[in-house]
């Protein structure tokens, strides 16, 4: 974990950055194995490549269809780079680093910190601990339930493997699945499925809130004034980030459809759009607002130090909370009886930039190089941004080079803007004066 170069120690920032591309390097040598395939063939490089990066960085966009195209062996490849990748290559080397009985060190720590947006240095190991039984409970608990499912239509092995194989997949907010062409592809043939629904909608959600969010409803019971801010917000943020869009689509689309399952359908693209990728109707039935407003969703994401990408949820509440703010005059950003850092509003103000320049510009480049409409290439480079997965079967079609665009997005969604700020820039500069001030006129 601590890691020398030419006599500098990399911050922990670096760290991560590096330890996501180990992870591809890795893995991207494992699916270009003749066994990864069913053909017996090596994949291609950028197949290969393209498919580490989406699970590694918990995305679910793919060139070749999973269960068809991949091999027992390239699958269970593809699901260790979901487990690893949604629980962050630095957790799980620290956790390998504590099974073993070593102590773990400062920097360790620190960087443990920084990887699942932990408040403190202090009780990382605690966190630790406690990510570990929850992640195996709740995927247990989640394959447990798809197995019936599953063992019905697929048999007792199969069915078992496809259990875990989604359950991992939904809680670390992939979007990967086995179904092949059953039903239409992804969970499409469970679109009136409760069981399946709701389970897979759970999962998604549990992996979403974020680590830290669910040690404090561990820690603090039903008491929701003792939460964290953090945790507040995440929450409030989550539930109308999933009922308001679920209540559009379900009066807006999927018109043809019963009402019962339009109610599932409604709400299930609400949920999976925060970064899952599973979906239970096609995407192409879709009209623009609704991919407009899929787009918006895929952008936002889910919470800090959780499996999902995106700009997060506490961003996007704290540049709202700003802006209402400034419209009502207030000098302070205030809730809860808290008042808002002046830096985290910064943060949250250069993230949101970063996000809007990197999905613009992607977009416009991809149309322009590949001569698609600008809607569904918004589609595609906000699902490869915000590490969603979801898809109007545009991704294959691109060019390599546009592939690559989509594959540096997504690697970008899952290490995070201010990780790679951090990471790029040097060591910050004591300030030793400031320049005179003058106001400008904006707006």
């Amino acid at each position: 974990m601590r890691l020398i170069h030419w006599g500098y120690q990399l911050s922990p920032f670096q760290i991560i950055m590096l330890s996501f591309l180990l992870l591809i390097a890795i893995g991207t040598f494992a699916l270009m194995l003749p066994v990864a395939t069913k053909s017996g063939q090596s994949a291609p490089f950028l197949t290969a490549l393209f498919t580490t990066v989406s699970a590694a960085c918990v995305t679910g966009l793919t060139l070749e269809n999973t269960a068809l195209y991949w091999s027992g062996f390239g699958q269970l490849i593809i699901l260790l780079l979901i487990q690893i990748g949604g629980l962050g290559v630095v957790t799980m080397a620290v956790a390998i680093v504590m099974a073993s009985g070593r102590r773990i060190d400062l920097m360790q720590r620190s960087t443990m910190q920084e990887a699942i947006a932990a408040p403190q240095l202090g009780g990382i190991v605690r966190i630790l601990r406690f990510i570990l039984k929850f992640t195996l409970l709740v995927e247990g608990l989640g394959a447990a339930i798809l197995f019936p499912v599953f063992a019905r239509d697929y048999g007792w092995i199969n069915g078992l493997w496809m259990a875990f194989f989604h359950s991992i997949s939904a809680f670390c907010n992939a979007g990967f699945d086995l179904m092949g062409e059953h039903g239409g592809g992804s969970l499409m043939g469970y679109a009136s499925d409760p069981w399946v629904n709701l389970t897979i909608m759970g999962l998604i959600v549990a992996g979403g809130l974020g680590f830290i969010t669910w040690a404090d409803i561990h820690w603090n019971g039903m008491r929701f004034s003792r939460y964290r801010l953090q945790s507040k917000i995440i929450l409030l943020m989550t539930a109308g980030l999933i009922f308001v869009p679920a209540t559009l689509f379900f009066f807006l689309e999927f018109q043809d459809f019963p009402e019962e399952v339009r109610l599932f359908q409604a709400l299930f693209q609400s949920v999976t759009a925060r970064t899952a990728g599973f979906n239970t109707v096609d995407i192409n039935l879709l009209s623009e607002s609704g991919r407009l407003l899929l787009v918006v969703l895929m952008l936002i994401g889910g919470a800090p130090g959780s499996t999902a990408g995106g700009i997060k949820s506490t961003t996007a509440f704290v540049l709202l909370t700003s802006a209402f703010a400034s419209l009502r005059r207030k000098r302070d950003v205030t809730f809860f009886s808290r008042r808002i850092a002046d830096e985290t509003n910064e943060q949250a103000l250069t993230i949101f930039l970063m996000y809007l320049l990197l999905f613009v510009g992607s977009s416009w480049l991809i149309s322009v190089v590949d001569g698609f409409s600008l809607v569904d290439c918004m589609v595609e480079t906000s699902s490869a941004l915000g590490t969603v997965g979801l898809s109007i079967g545009l991704t294959e079609k691109l060019s390599a080079f546009s592939q690559l665009i989509l594959i540096m997005l997504m690697y970008f969604g899952r290490v995070g803007a201010l990780t790679m700020i951090y990471a790029l820039n040097k060591r910050s500069i004591p300030v030793t004066g400031r320049l005179p001030q003058e106001k400008i006129t904006v707006g």
